[in-house]
């Protein structure tokens, strides 16, 4: 759940923007893709127009510094799967220092997004960072680090979190965390972040060490696996026949609900199990159901690629997505993109993500995570926070992009900027319907507000709407 996921601090936003531009059309020409692709590296971050008057304070959006790798002079890394996206045609394009595809040559972005929404479709997320800590501090260092209630997580399940920046709670990156065992976790955290992630996760974990002792934690970044994601209301039936019965785990896929994993071995063409069990988590990015896929490659370098085969061996249900088709399914599930929905300008209750925040974790008196004092105030008093998250229906028209200006209408001859659009796209699910993500002032959050949206020396008309656009459609129990 991942995401997860650069160009103006990630590639995914790039490959909606890029794509998403021309989304009410039924595909998208090359040429256009390519213009629009460039003008999105080159492009410097938006400011608002000089001609509102801004006489209320403005949410400020902090777009986080990230390496552009197509202007670094080091090369891109490949994921384990590079080969096989450029056999199936993939656009290319630079993301977090490695070369990830942005749509293939069989779908353009509109039709692969109504692909995931209808059947299912994979995605390589190899690029994501995934981490193992354990000893007998991972769970106390976790739980400093994060505010989620993880000690009350059982084996084998996981939650959404974030990390959070020391004194101030700003959210350095969001994270999914599985409790493996009793003291042994996994996570995953962003490619677009994994400079500071590293910098950050060890300078907690030595300041952990000098107080408890060297062997309190052992943390290992496996660089030995590949992550795949497989996405679509028939993901569950395109996997359970692939299972292998030799599994030490049960293998019926229905008891594998939303948030849980297991370990399970697939079968290949020849009828053997892989040579290692897959760790199969049910999550994901889209807001479809689905499963993520971390496959082990020590000593069997091609098993990536022979599992991603396995998935697409029919084709009339699995087909390879990108960059592109991720971000404007993420989008319309409400789901948020670090670097522009949130960065360390917000914490979790500004980002209307208070509900990472354990309920047993908000006493202050014992509240001991990173930031629980400003955080715990921001619970506690709703109304101190300066800026809301909220999702915008914006009427026909250009769609609102990321630092479009949001102003208050209420004297519509002389519009007040109160915030600013962090995402935004027409939404293919709804049929082009411009929708955004954006920050606005406290207090104009509540759904039904009428506000509007600066898009191309025009303000459009645009509602305060509640997030998700699309119902996720996670499997759950009944």
């Amino acid at each position: 759940m991942a995401s997860a996921r650069t160009f103006r601090k990630g590639v995914d936003l790039v490959a909606a923007r890029s794509s998403a531009l021309h989304a009410p059309r039924a595909s998208i020409g090359s040429t256009l893709l390519r213009r629009e692709l460039s003008s999105a590296v080159r492009a410097a971050p938006r400011t608002p127009s000089a001609r509102l008057t801004a006489r209320v304070a403005v949410p400020q959006v902090k777009t986080q510094a990230v390496r552009y790798a197509s202007s670094s002079s080091e090369p891109l890394a490949k994921t384990q799967l590079y080969d096989l996206h450029e056999a199936h045609g993939a656009k290319m394009v630079p993301f977090a220092g490695y070369s990830m595809p942005l749509q293939y040559a069989d779908l353009s972005h509109v039709e692969s997004h109504m692909w995931t929404r209808e059947k299912a479709s994979l995605f390589d997320v190899s690029h994501m960072v995934q981490h193992h800590l354990s000893g007998p501090g991972a769970m106390n260092l976790l739980m400093k680090v994060t505010p989620s209630s993880l000690d009350k997580l059982a084996p084998n399940t996981s939650t959404l979190s974030c990390l959070l920046e020391v004194g101030t709670g700003g959210i350095v990156d969001d994270t999914v965390i599985t409790r493996r065992g009793e003291d042994s976790f996994y996570f995953v955290t962003n490619a677009g972040r994994r400079t500071e992630d590293l910098a950050f996760l060890q300078a907690e974990i030595e300041a952990y060490r000098a107080e408890h002792g060297a062997d309190s934690i052992k943390w290992d970044i496996l660089e030995d696996r590949a992550l795949v994601a497989l996405q679509g209301p028939k993901a569950a039936s395109v996997l359970q026949p692939l299972i292998n019965a030799s599994s030490a785990a049960s293998t019926d896929l229905s008891t594998l609900y939303f948030g849980n994993c297991r370990e399970l071995y697939l079968t290949l063409p020849d009828g053997s199990a892989t040579p290692h069990p897959l760790l199969i988590s049910r999550t994901g990015y889209t807001g479809e159901d689905g499963f993520e896929i971390s496959i082990p490659t020590s000593g069997a370098p091609n098993l990536p690629e022979q599992v991603v085969n396995l998935f697409l061996t029919d084709k009339d249900t699995v087909r390879l997505a990108g960059l592109a088709a991720r971000d404007s399914l993420r989008l319309e599930a409400g789901m948020c993109l670090y670097g522009h929905d949130i960065s360390t300008a917000q914490t979790p209750p500004d980002a209307a993500l208070g509900w990472v925040v354990g309920r047993d974790r908000r006493d202050p008196a014992t509240a001991n995570f990173n930031g629980a004092s400003v955080i715990l105030s921001q619970l506690a008093s709703p109304k101190s926070l300066t800026q809301r998250r909220i999702g915008l229906s914006v009427e026909k028209g250009p769609p609102a992009r990321e630092g479009a200006v949001v102003v208050d209408l209420a004297d519509p001859a002389n519009p007040v900027q109160v915030g600013v659009v962090t995402s935004g796209l027409p939404s293919p699910s709804l049929g082009g319907q411009n929708i955004a993500m954006a920050y606005v002032k406290n207090g104009l959050h509540k759904k039904g507000t009428q506000l509007g949206v600066q898009v191309r020396k025009k303000v459009l008309k645009a509602s305060v709407v509640g997030m998700p656009w699309v119902e996720s459609k996670f499997h759950r129990p009944s």
